[in-house]
């Protein structure tokens, strides 16, 4: 990878991370262009990953022929950026996107039908290196080049592929959004220990280290949830009596299925 040709469009918190990701992993800093409009983000790039970062796609000389162009910007930016990377489309190229809601025909009709491109949904657990990343490519993807994708993504996590876009809106309701699913646990968590009589800064911690350390404990270990969770309920015990609640008929399971469900629609619906 250490010889890899990459513009980056876009080098917020997420972009950041992942060229910190692929710096470290041997992609040499002078074999990537940073494009990023804001000079803030320009100087930030430059001072902190010694990277030639440019105002425009513009900018990148017609010598400079990229192997991957990475859109790392908003989804409501796209319409203003895509378009202008059309001139790097080629069989030697593939396009990375990792923007919500954007399907590959939107990039299709913003970069040429020649195009290769790679959609892929990843998540802000990316940023500390423990993200997930579900990715789909077109037609026009190679061998080569979808490997060089699935490294790319890994330098900030898990990678999975699937071969129906479809997939990408359950994708996105589920990992995309699952991160905010969790921190709500624990805020929630640090309610109830409020209002059970602890004092609130105490139920804020408690809720912060629990969450965070069973998610470790889940990263670490080969069993199944199912199994970790028998593990510390002891029958007739304190935590069996939460779970009479938790897994009852309105309880967790049936809420989540309909919270996914409603993000899966709306992943669909800002697809158009």
């Amino acid at each position: 990878m250490a010889d890899t040709r990459l513009i980056l469009a876009g080098c917020g918190k997420m972009g950041g991370a992942m060229l910190q990701g692929w710096l470290r992993r041997g992609i040499a800093a002078a074999n990537v262009r940073v494009v990023e409009p804001f000079d803030a983000g320009r100087q930030a790039a430059a001072d902190q990953f010694g990277v030639e970062a440019l105002a425009s796609p513009a900018e990148v000389p017609d010598s400079f022929a990229p192997d991957v162009v990475v859109f790392a910007v908003k989804p409501q930016s796209m319409d203003d950026v895509a378009p202008a990377y059309r001139r790097f489309a080629g069989p030697d190229t593939v396009f990375l996107s990792i923007a919500a809601g954007k399907p590959l025909a939107y990039f299709e009709a913003a970069l040429g039908a020649d195009a290769a491109i790679v959609r892929s949904m990843p998540n802000t657990p990316a940023a500390v290196g423990r993200g997930i990343t579900v990715a789909c490519a077109n037609g026009r993807v190679n061998d080569a080049q979808r490997d060089l994708c699935d490294e790319l993504l890994r330098a900030v996590g898990e990678v999975a592929w699937v071969d129906d876009e479809g997939l990408i809106d359950a994708v996105t309701a589920l990992s995309g959004g699952g991160p905010a699913y969790v921190f709500l646990l624990a805020e929630s968590l640090a309610e109830a220990g409020a209002a059970a009589g602890l004092p609130p800064d105490l139920a804020k911690r408690l809720a912060r280290v629990t969450v965070a350390g069973s998610g470790e404990l889940l990263y670490r270990s080969s069993d199944e949830p199912e199994t970790l969770r028998r593990n510390v309920t002891s029958p007739g015990g304190t935590t069996a009596e939460a779970l009479k609640v938790l897994m009852g008929e309105d309880g967790w399971q049936p809420l989540l299925t309909r919270a996914i469900a409603a993000a899966t629609r709306r992943s669909r619906e800002l697809a158009g």
